[in-house]
């Protein structure tokens, strides 16, 4: 019987680990999936069929070394003999479905349909006799509204992974104090109005205008499909027995440290790939351009990258606007301009007179490799819509960021990059978006005094990023191993007690 327990005793963390169905969560989830494996946990890494559908078209034409087909981790398994295991889900819906275009029925199927098929594939874990350790952790997306309840259900550590910065995660957390001091979800005509309101109540916040907070929580209507998502996810990561964030301590150190006295809080970021430029697994679900050549027929820092994202739309006046501005500057510059980026459905929204002008000094591209893109040497500045995985990625290649927030975290993520960081401009404070605003700022950010500025800026914030990974002390990897200790001393306890 002793002998028994001691068996059981010796058991390694298994994760279930879930990650959202968006390419800018996918991303860190992969990477993070990585980095446990590499310190010893066993994984078992979920994505829905449509993201895995998707993965595997682009990157059969991106010619990815890492693997594709029906497991996107078999070359690194195979290369670093790390255990990661894959497995793909359905999400309720056809996968063939468009979900970009039916936004509202993807996430109502997420809210009230996929738990079901996840706890489908647990049960079958679970069961499995395949002589690896049993599943004993469930790590998942924060916006995921089931993973506490699931892991009550069947006895599992529940491990949150927050892929944005804690400034993001507190506002979402302390939702109840916006409510109660009517900065959210106002009934009154005045629910859309101060902009300017200082909010100064929120542990670990000094302060945040009500204009800096998530498009979400600005909104005049909370009873969509997102709102009910966020409620339901704020209040399942309660349970939570550790929360994993995509930051760095001394970036949010006072953020962090209210969080710190609410939960087992670990900022363990900036999440990457080992080779930063070339992850070992297939990430983009989009195929991506080559734009080496072009870039390195430029003068160093001459070169303007543009990309709002894989998730966001703009109008087409503003995308116009845009474009406009981008010719007015004169600058050199490379576009990541997706088909379906501006709302109206028109996959060709620049006009031919425009796009000659242009011609010249201005690539435009479907979709690209950004962390090639941003760490090629041309590269002088980045007009972003400040998505957290391009604001790290931006800042760890030394690159000034324009931003231009469109929806949910960035208009955040932009406080910090602009007013606590001094790392980027605001493009376009006001509306409507103006050709003469952007030219201006394109040229501010590409030379002149307050691109130096930029750039000192920008060079101290990658060496904090630096420091936390790679320094003997650094905080991110303490707290990688606080964290991995943590969970399997856990892990062990759950063992013995059940």
């Amino acid at each position: 019987m002793v002998e028994s327990n001691s068996k059981v005793l010796q058991q390694k963390p298994h994760a279930m680990l879930l990650s959202y169905p968006l390419q800018g969560h996918v991303i860190p989830s992969v990477h993070l999936a990585y980095k446990l494996a590499e310190n010893g946990f066993a994984v078992t890494f979920v994505n829905t069929q449509s993201v895995h559908r998707h993965l595997s078209k682009s990157n059969a034409n991106n010619n990815h070394r890492g693997g594709g087909g029906d497991d996107i981790f078999a070359g690194i398994r195979e290369r670093a003999g790390l255990n990661i295991r894959y497995l793909a889900i359905p999400d309720g819906l056809p996968v063939e479905w468009d979900r970009s275009e039916n936004h509202d029925q993807f996430l109502a199927a997420l809210l009230h349909v996929y738990s079901a098929h996840v706890e489908e594939a647990l049960r079958g874990l679970l069961k499995s006799t395949d002589g690896g350790p049993p599943v004993n952790c469930l790590i998942a997306d924060s916006f995921f509204v089931f993973p506490g309840k699931l892991a009550k259900k069947y006895n599992l550590l529940y491990i949150s992974f927050w892929t944005e910065p804690a400034l993001v995660f507190t506002l979402y957390y302390h939702l109840h104090l916006l409510r109660l001091h009517g900065h959210y979800d106002r009934k009154d005509s005045d629910a859309g109005a101060g902009g300017e309101e200082v909010i100064n109540y929120v542990p670990g916040v000094e302060s945040i205008r009500r204009r800096d907070l998530m498009s979400y929580l600005q909104a005049k209507d909370t009873a969509t499909v997102c709102h009910q998502i966020i409620d339901a996810a704020f209040d399942d990561v309660r349970d939570a027995d550790f929360v994993l964030c995509n930051t760095v301590h001394e970036l949010e150190p006072h953020t962090i440290a209210a969080l710190e006295k609410k939960m087992k809080f670990y900022a363990m970021g900036p999440i990457f790939p080992p080779a930063f430029s070339a992850s070992p697994v297939a990430t983009s679900l989009w195929s991506e351009s080559d734009c080496s050549r072009w870039l390195g027929s430029n003068p160093p820092g001459s070169v303007l990258y543009v990309s709002f994202g894989s998730y966001a739309h703009l109008s087409k006046p503003d995308l116009l606007e845009i474009a406009f501005g981008l010719s007015l500057s004169g600058a050199n510059f490379l576009w990541a301009l997706r088909p379906d980026m501006v709302c109206s459905g028109d996959q060709n929204p620049l006009p031919p007179d425009l796009t000659e002008e242009i011609s010249g000094r201005g690539m435009i591209v479907p979709w690209c490799n950004q962390k090639q893109v941003l760490g090629h040497p041309a590269i002088g500045g980045f007009l972003t819509h400040c998505g957290w995985n391009s604001t790290l990625e931006g800042i760890w290649c030394h690159v000034p960021l324009l931003c231009f927030p469109l929806l949910t975290d960035q208009f955040t993520n932009r406080k910090l990059i602009v007013d606590d960081w001094k790392c980027g401009l605001n493009l376009c404070d006001e509306t409507p978006v103006s050709r003469a605003e952007i030219s201006e700022k394109v040229k501010r950010i590409m030379g002149g005094k307050s691109s130096e500025a930029l750039r000192d800026a920008v060079k101290r914030v990658k060496k904090t990023m630096e420091d936390a990974l790679f320094s003997k002390n650094g905080s991110s990897q303490e707290n990688m191993g606080r964290f991995i200790k943590d969970v399997n001393l856990a892990v062990q306890n759950k063992v013995t007690i059940s």
